[in-house]
């Protein structure tokens, strides 16, 4: 059999009871996309996205989120237990692992931890902030072409952040710096990712490619990937799945630079892969519009991905279960160009699935629950009461 888990990065539905702790009191980043642009995801809201708790209703505008009488699959919200609101924890939560502790959020480092950086790296940095990426490479490229110094920045996410213009920081040595910072940030200053961000300069423009790269800590336990690749089942991970789990639990991994090459990587396996679990992320809802405030074009890359769902399912074959799911909001019309804290959507599409809802389940490591029992590993109550007859 085939399980195909994706995750449509930063799609949160609606904040969470202590959204507020988080700073994201009134976070909604599907509702608000909706009411801001009126993109219609027609084969998600065929497949019960608006039939979920909390997601249709009327805004102030007129524009209306409405359920479909018959879903096509099961569907829920799920609340995450882990403390946080970033890529890793919810990664790792859906897989099984819940962070009691989550990874440390930095404002700025520590001069302590700029200096031993810069031991380390026999370089000098700039910035040393919470930034959005786009912002401060257009705000410190100049000052980088200057002087050389790599920009240093975070966010509300758990990462270090290091970008260079690839001509006046080659590549690899960006990465060779990236990897020295792993090194560094561990312990009591772990964070979940050191984050490459390369970029290129063309007429006082600075954009950023594609060349992106994840150095994570290994998961601090097991996984579902880890229980799955043991007892023999094929394990790929798309986008940045291999980087956010350090390849552990993966038989294969598949880098893709955008959603493009991610949902066309998810239709060949889908026509192709014999057996197995297939682990998707698309990441440019977050990364080229959540955290810059685009809600038009989160709207587009959702539109796209919902385009392309009926030829995955298309693929699909008798025993084959699709799940379609987030890992935390990222809402583009608030002031913050943050994460937010927000529930997520649970869509459950296969032959032998049945299409009812679940109401709010808590943890998102019910969909692990699910896809080990799915492939005969653990016995499930969940599992259970999705198969048909």
């Amino acid at each position: 059999m085939r399980v195909f888990l994706m995750v449509i990065d930063s799609f949160g539905i609606g904040a969470m009871p202590d959204a507020a702790a988080f700073g994201d009191e009134g976070a909604d980043t599907y509702g608000h996309v909706f009411e801001k642009t009126g993109v219609m995801l027609n084969n998600m809201a065929r497949l019960g996205l608006n039939n979920i708790d909390g997601v249709a209703r009327a805004f102030p505008n007129g524009r209306k989120l409405s359920p479909v009488p018959h879903p096509r699959a099961a569907f829920s919200r799920l609340a995450e237990k882990t403390p946080a609101k970033d890529t890793t924890a919810g990664h790792y939560e859906m897989a099984g692992l819940v962070m009691r502790r989550p990874y440390r959020v930095y404002k700025k480092f520590p001069q302590e931890v700029v200096s031993a950086l810069e031991k380390r790296t026999g370089t000098r940095f700039l910035g040393n902030e919470s930034a959005s990426g786009t912002e401060i490479i257009r705000r410190l490229g100049p000052e980088h072409l200057r002087t050389g110094s790599p920009i240093l920045y975070t966010s509300a996410d758990s990462v270090m952040q290091i970008a260079a213009d690839t001509s006046v920081v080659p590549l690899e040595r960006l990465y060779e710096i990236c990897a020295e910072a792993r090194g560094l940030m561990t312990g009591e200053l772990a964070v979940g990712r050191i984050i490459a961000r390369p970029f290129v300069h063309e007429g006082g423009r600075f954009v950023r490619t594609e060349d992106r790269r994840d150095y994570a800590l290994e998961p601090p336990g097991e996984t579902m990937l880890d229980v799955l690749h043991a007892a023999g089942v094929e394990t790929v991970g798309v986008g940045k799945i291999g980087d956010l789990f350090c390849g552990r639990g993966i038989s294969e991994s598949i880098h893709t630079g955008n959603n493009e090459e991610g949902l066309a990587a998810s239709l060949r396996l889908a026509r192709d892969m014999e057996s197995g679990l297939a682990f998707i992320n698309l990441v440019d809802t977050d990364m080229l519009y959540g955290h810059r405030n685009d809600a038009e074009g989160y709207a587009g890359a959702l539109k796209r991905i919902d385009e392309a769902i009926p030829g995955i399912e298309s693929a699909l074959r008798e025993e084959d279960i699709f799940i379609l799911t987030a890992d935390h909001g990222c809402d583009p019309t608030t002031p913050s160009s943050d994460h937010s804290r927000e529930y997520v959507p649970l869509l459950i599409l296969g032959s032998g699935i049945r299409p009812v809802g679940l109401g709010t389940k808590i943890g998102f490591d019910c969909v692990a629950e699910f896809i080990l029992a799915a492939f005969g590993l653990r016995a499930s109550g969940f599992f259970d009461g999705l198969k048909e007859g």
